[in-house]
């Protein structure tokens, strides 16, 4: 199963909220980080070890850690692995887990400044293997909403890039 563009769900295919739908629950989610005039920046999330985003050595880094494009990929993947756990505890899905991978193309002359060429993803790639003994009709059930819900997944769909999500079951 493939898709592209944020799923439109229907009524019967809509899996509950996980939340009273009546109440607002506003939360702030906050990073802080420190750059010393480098690629190279320190990220400090809660109370977590520090991250570090960071540049190839061809780019002007030190190759120390993941760049932020990298870390955006992460954070789709991490995210999408979120949905899917929620969404199918909501529906009391059965599945042994999933596997991810995702690449994502950028046309590098929009982060280096060249007018009229978008700084960020053309096309991201995700591949999802769910292990599953479940139908075809609720593994699809499943993706929809999983996508549906996905923050970081809809960010990136409605900033244009072409987001395709294959799923398989094993």
């Amino acid at each position: 199963m493939e898709t592209h563009s944020r799923p439109e769900l229907t009524p019967d295919e809509t899996v509950a909220p996980f939340i009273d739908p009546a109440t607002k629950k506003m939360v702030v989610r906050s990073v802080k980080g420190t750059n010393p005039a480098t690629a190279r920046t320190e990220l400090t999330v809660r109370d977590f070890p520090v991250l570090v985003t960071d540049e190839p050595k061809t780019s002007g880094g030190t190759e120390t850690g993941p760049t932020p494009l990298e870390m955006t990929l992460a954070s789709l993947l991490g995210c999408e692995s979120v949905m899917i756990h929620n969404v199918a505890n909501a529906m009391k899905f059965d599945y042994e887990g999933v596997d991810l991978d995702v690449a994502g193309t950028i046309d590098l002359r929009g982060p280096k400044g060249v007018p009229g060429i978008r700084p960020y993803f053309e096309k991201v790639e995700l591949n999802i293997v769910i292990y599953t003994e479940e139908p075809q009709e609720r593994v699809e059930q499943l993706a929809r909403n999983a996508e549906a819900r996905c923050p970081v997944m809809n960010l990136m769909r409605d900033a244009g890039v072409d987001v395709v999500a294959n799923w398989q079951v094993k």
